[in-house]
């Protein structure tokens, strides 16, 4: 029962979430694999190693198919993107804690400004008159 709510309650977050919401998420789950897989790495749990990094690297290709390319923004996002996901399948190959501590930092400072400009664009919001 308690499962049902929570997963309920998860779907509703997802479906009344904003495009920014939405990202957010895709950034807080990359670190949550990302954390899971160094922790994985450090008990040499390579099968946990493995899943996590796959899940962090299918959020990557997430955000990099999803980029509106009409912004000029978004090839730098891109070069990013693809910075991180060649290091996770390094990392994963490899099994190399560097690498994935690299991966993990950036992603972390993506996820932490997204966060401030976020905050940033919540402030008083502008209410036209039409009368």
């Amino acid at each position: 029962m308690a499962y049902n709510a929570a997963k309920a309650y998860g779907n509703n977050r997802i479906q009344t979430a904003s495009q920014a919401e939405l990202t957010l998420m895709l950034y807080e789950g990359a670190v949550k694999f990302a954390n899971i897989a160094v922790v994985a790495l450090e008990k040499k749990d390579y099968a946990t190693v493995n899943t996590n990094i796959q899940k962090c690297r299918n959020i990557v290709v997430e955000l990099l198919t999803t980029l509106d390319h009409k912004y000029p923004v978004a090839k730098d996002f891109e070069t990013l993107y693809n910075y991180i996901f060649a290091l996770l399948v390094e990392a994963n190959m490899k099994k190399d804690m560097e690498m994935l501590e690299r991966a993990l930092d950036e992603l972390r400072s993506i996820r932490d400004i997204w966060k401030q400009i976020m905050g940033q664009t919540k402030g008083p919001q502008l209410v036209l008159d039409t009368n």
